[in-house]
């Protein structure tokens, strides 16, 4: 699909893991020195992707918690009043090497599979998405 609904997987961190895998295979890269960079687009439809990125994805269906997104800046923003859960626009996840990842500005923030932090057989931890923030 041009967009991955990704809160729709039953074990996401396997559709996450395959593309780390598909690329290094692709490119070369040894599996165990890849990691991930995330980088929120503008786009807040699936409709508005035209193009899928030869390697790695487009994710919908991610929400942050205590914090706010400024699309217009994209970057985190302070929670807005009485909102407290807030959806993300469309995020790219893309396979890099991991001595080739330079990030500055950018807060490491975990991605869960529920709310609960956890599922049904005790496993949360996604991944762990690069948000923009000016602070």
């Amino acid at each position: 699909p041009m967009v991955m609904w990704l809160s729709g997987l039953h074990i996401p961190e396997t559709y996450i893991a395959a593309l780390v895998q598909a690329a290094c295979r692709d490119k070369g890269w040894p599996l165990d020195k890849s990691t991930l960079y995330t980088k929120v687009t503008k786009y807040t439809d699936s409709s508005q992707v035209k193009v899928r990125p030869r390697h790695g994805c487009y994710v919908t269906g991610l929400y942050l918690e205590g914090a706010g997104w400024d699309v217009k800046r994209s970057v985190l923003k302070k929670q807005d009043p009485k909102v407290l859960v807030t959806e993300l626009p469309i995020m790219e996840v893309i396979p890099i090497e991991a001595s080739k990842l330079k990030l500055s500005n950018t807060f490491k923030a975990p991605v869960y599979v529920t709310q609960a932090r956890r599922n049904a057989m005790g496993v949360g931890l996604v991944f762990e998405a690069d948000l923009a923030t000016t602070e």
